[in-house]
């Protein structure tokens, strides 16, 4: 069984050993390959994915053109806040720029989860809770940063990223278009 989820539990928390096996025993691991969708635009989803390999690109669609929102890659967390209160078909797609494997969780088991212990009830809130501020920290960067000031903090914190990704993706993540993202880039260098 894979213990990498567990393991990342561990560093948030202690758990006991009837913890441990009720968590080993209801993960649901599944395996997609490159260009694979976890989610596309217009599906209804419920579930909560946790990375243990790959990279997931989600993106939305705006007349034509596909607009990186976010990147995910190994112990991050994707949860669509939106979908918690609220049944409504996605406003967004998830694709696999890398063979990917995940842990799939979803509402009604997480709460099973809950009411037999109310610990994960707290780790659930405190993994929430840091996706909501990365979530706003993303919308402040993109309201208040400029393109170059993104692309400076993608590099520095996730520098993974550009071995991983195609340009474009990158470029439109930070708002750019390709040949803008290369002057970026050209410009950054010359400054060394």
């Amino acid at each position: 069984m894979d213990n990498r989820l567990i393991n990342y539990f561990l560093r948030i928390t202690n758990l006991t050993a009837n913890e441990i096996n009720v968590l080993t025993e209801s993960m649901v691991i599944k395996k997609f390959t490159k260009n694979d969708y976890l989610v596309k635009e217009g599906q209804f989803n419920k579930d909560t994915f946790f990375l243990l390999e790959g990279c997931v690109r989600q993106f939305i669609i705006i007349d034509g053109n596909d607009i990186t929102t976010h990147f995910y890659t190994e112990e991050d967390w994707i949860i669509s806040l939106e979908n918690f209160q609220d049944i409504s078909a996605s406003k967004h797609n998830l694709i696999c720029t890398e063979d990917t494997i995940v842990v799939i969780g979803n509402e009604e088991k997480a709460q099973e989860l809950f009411k037999k212990f109310p610990h994960f009830e707290t780790i659930s809130r405190q993994i929430i809770e840091t996706a909501f501020i990365e979530q706003q920290n993303l919308m402040t960067s993109y309201i208040t940063d400029k393109p170059e000031q993104r692309y400076l903090k993608l590099l520095e914190t996730r520098p993974d990223i550009f071995q991983r990704v195609p340009q474009y993706d990158i470029a439109t993540y930070i708002g750019v278009k390709p040949e803008s993202l290369s002057r970026i880039r050209k410009k950054i260098q010359e400054r060394g």
